[in-house]
């Protein structure tokens, strides 16, 4: 199994500018050159860069399942992205990123999901494009951005999500609840993410990218990270 690392950020890259999209929808074109983050210190140049979310939310998606599938399927189970389950407030939009189940469909019996997963990963390090190669040129605290478990949004979409399929009936409160990131999280989380895997909400928030800087949040005082 290989985690997250640098590698992936630029497989996705590559795949992308091969089979479906353009420069200018994964990077920022600055002065400075193609840029998949404005470093810190240098002006955003007034661009905005949305193009690439739902592009990076398919490539990690499929990059999760094949990441996870051996170990579903030590337990006898699939490993299945876009699980639908309407007895867990699972729809068409808004279905669960990954899950593991007995069978291998997308739409599922609430008794047939053991495990479920929500997603939030991104491109987490810095990266030049010039003449068709991609060059790493720093990790996420050389940029502006937050990336996957380090932005606010993703975390409270994350927990609003959560508590929604447990609310949802009496199955969805035996069903593990796991959220992956391939970043840390920030230290306002610490607590709150404790609480809510000894609340039972959240089993747990979990990155698989071991090494994303030299200095970061490895976990938790009660493992809710």
């Amino acid at each position: 199994m290989n985690f997250w690392n640098i590698d992936a950020e630029i497989s996705f890259f590559i795949e992308a500018l091969k089979n479906f999209a353009s420069p200018e929808q994964l990077f920022y074109h600055l002065k400075d050159g193609y840029l998949a983050y404005v470093p810190k210190g240098k002006s955003t140049e007034r661009q905005t860069l949305q193009s690439r979310n739902s592009l990076i939310g398919q490539y990690t998606e499929k990059w999760s399942k094949d990441f996870f599938k051996p170990i579903a399927e030590s337990l006898g189970l699939f490993a299945v992205n876009g699980v639908v389950c309407p007895e867990l407030g699972l729809t068409n939009r808004s279905d669960a990123d990954l899950a593991f189940c007995t069978t291998n469909k997308t739409k599922q019996k609430a008794e047939n999901i053991k495990l479920l997963f929500e997603i939030k990963m991104s491109i987490v390090n810095n990266y030049k494009y010039d003449s068709g190669k991609i060059e790493y040129i720093g990790d996420y605290k050389t940029h502006k951005e937050n990336p996957s478990l380090l932005r606010s949004d993703s975390m409270l979409k994350a927990i609003e999500k959560s508590i929604n399929i447990r609310v949802s009936g009496k199955d969805s409160r035996k069903i593990p609840i796991i959220i992956l990131g391939n970043s840390p999280i920030t230290k306002s989380y610490k607590q709150k993410v404790d609480f809510l895997k000894q609340a039972g909400i959240i089993q747990g928030f979990i990155s698989v990218y071991p090494n994303p800087t030299d200095n970061f949040i490895k976990k938790t005082a009660k493992n809710g990270f």
